[in-house]
């Protein structure tokens, strides 16, 4: 089946023994390997390179094995050369090839700044779509074993800045899977960030190829009185708060965008309305960041529909620290945002 006739799906369906085999529980990195896998079996233009893809782990099992399935033409290590291998990525991208390029790190996709800022981002612009740029950048953000200021960064925000490129981070297992697999069949450059927490979490994941439309957000949880959204992880942490916030008669609805460029105004715009009030949860810092732009275009476009003043969720503007105790005091949770849903309530 050719990439642009992909089946699309629209919903997370629920689970139903009905439908058979077809829908299992799999992790969130086993649904990016199935897609991987998938994706390289379809077409053979599709390839992925990156550092440790081949190792025993597999970028945190979602690259296991793929490279004695398909070989080391299609699935391969590269050394430590981010602008290099970027470069050899779009270079092969425009020759008609379909490159996944994985990152264990975004801190050092700065090192590729100026291939997909400069090239990447704005070859098909400058040659009026004539030149596509098919290409994958997968980068894992999170906090770990004390990863600290240089490992560990989100940096989502910058690439939301360059016109030219589309920015996913799915929160799911299903959306992980149909996202990418959308972003391999798309013809302009796409940053795909996972966030390493999300790895432990499992959903339903059809086993058949699927697609999820860039732009289109979904509501994880409605609610009436104050709404969140909430980026990657923060989903997660949301939908916990949620649950306490209720024990405490607060509704609470959560907004999952799934895309950060491009964006889904209309699902944020219209649970602001129903709700007058608005959190933006975000794994970034707050200057300049993402929960930045989405408190910006509510207030130009839907600034009558706000009750209260807005509130962000996200990093205090430092550089990561390294110990678990400081980890644990920079990184916002369950507890911040009922406190700032509480705060904004009551």
């Amino acid at each position: 089946m050719p990439w642009t006739k992909l089946q699309v799906e629209r919903e997370e369906p629920e689970f139903d023994e009905s439908v058979g085999q077809d829908v299992r529980k799999l992790s969130y990195g086993e649904a990016l390997h199935e897609a991987l896998d998938q994706a390289l079996e379809r077409d053979p233009s599709v390839y992925a390179m990156g550092q440790g893809v081949n190792d025993p782990g597999g970028m945190f099992g979602s690259t296991a094995d793929l490279y004695k399935k398909y070989g080391t033409e299609r699935v391969f290590d590269v050394p430590l050369a981010e602008e290099a291998t970027v470069g050899m990525a779009i270079g092969s991208a425009m020759a008609g090839m379909r490159p996944v390029s994985i990152h264990n790190r975004p801190d050092f996709l700065l090192m590729a700044m100026d291939q997909i800022a400069n090239h990447a981002a704005k070859w098909s612009y400058m040659f009026a779509g004539q030149v596509p740029i098919p290409l994958v950048i997968r980068a894992c953000i999170g906090r770990g074993w004390g990863s600290a200021a240089q490992h560990s960064q989100a940096l989502q925000s910058l690439f939301v800045h360059v016109p030219g490129l589309k920015v996913v981070m799915p929160s799911t297992a299903y959306d992980a899977k149909g996202l990418f697999i959308t972003s391999v069949a798309d013809n302009n450059p796409v940053i795909f960030i996972e966030q390493r927490w999300l790895y432990k979490h499992k959903g339903y994941v059809p086993e058949h190829v699927y697609s999820i439309p860039f732009g289109q957000g979904v509501v994880r949880k409605e609610g009436k009185d104050v709404t969140i959204v909430a980026v990657s992880h923060m989903v997660i942490e949301s939908l916990r708060a949620a649950e306490e916030l209720e024990k405490k008669g607060i509704s609470a609805e959560i907004i999952d965008p799934r895309t950060l460029n491009p964006l889904d105004e209309g699902i944020i715009l219209k649970s602001v309305k129903k709700t007058g009030k608005l959190i933006v949860a975000d794994l970034s810092w707050k200057n300049c960041g993402f929960s930045a732009e989405v408190l910006a275009r509510v207030a130009e476009k839907g600034f009558h529909l706000l009750k209260k003043a807005p509130a962000r969720v996200a990093f205090p503007d430092i550089p990561t620290p390294s110990s678990y105790v400081l980890e644990d005091e920079f990184y916002p949770g369950v507890e911040d945002i009922i406190k700032a849903v509480e705060a904004m309530v009551r």
